[in-house]
């Protein structure tokens, strides 16, 4: 199947899928497959927007209900988590606003989110606001980007293929580096606990 056959017939579920977890990389392609006349850009934010939110949702309310068994999964969020939560202490309202568009933090704060006393009503009306302006953000900003490379290259349409690709490899570059990061450091943290507890042990 040809890369434009598979955008026009896959584009929005692929940027709801996308846009359920991080999806800022996903925002740029659709806003770009917009430009270049393959999808529709008000259908992109609302696809967008609709995938983000479920996703606020879902990873919330595992922080609400199930935060004790994924704590136990994934042990070394309990160090970031306490981050999280002064920052629900000091900054309620503006970390719901603006976590998504901090890269690579969506998930553990929404987690901690989960796990706060901030109704879920509260928190699902300002996480639906900060949906559609990140949506309408990112879609429009992916589409401006199209508009600026036809401004360097005049024949876009030639080249947009591997454009379309350098940006995918780009952002899963970015996303490789920051899960090795992630790893590396719960290996690090792991690491520390085992001999924290073995020195522990040895110094009684």
């Amino acid at each position: 199947m040809a890369l434009e056959s598979f955008i026009e017939t896959y584009g929005y579920l692929a940027l709801l899928v996308g846009t359920f977890f991080e999806g800022e990389t996903t925002m740029v392609l659709g806003g770009f497959a917009a430009y270049l006349g393959y999808l529709d850009l008000p259908w992109v934010i609302l696809f967008a927007f609709i995938g983000t939110l479920l996703g606020d949702q879902l990873f919330f309310y595992l922080g609400r209900w199930h935060s004790r068994a994924i704590l136990a999964w994934h042990p070394a969020w309990e160090s970031r988590l306490d981050k999280v939560e002064r920052l629900i202490e000091r900054h309620q309202m503006k970390l719901i606003l603006i976590f998504r568009f901090l890269y690579g933090l969506r998930i553990i704060t929404l987690f901690g989110l989960g796990m706060s006393r901030i109704p879920a009503t509260y928190f699902f009306l300002l996480s639906a606001l900060s949906a559609l302006v990140w949506a309408a953000a990112m879609g429009t900003g992916g589409y401006l980007f199209g508009n600026f490379l036809r401004v360097i290259v005049m024949d876009i349409k030639h080249y947009w293929i591997k454009v379309f690709w350098v940006l995918a490899i780009i952002g899963g570059l970015i996303w490789g580096i920051y899960w090795y990061r992630s790893k590396r450091n719960r290996k690090g943290n792991a690491k520390k606990e085992i001999e924290g507890g073995s020195y522990g042990k040895g110094s009684r």
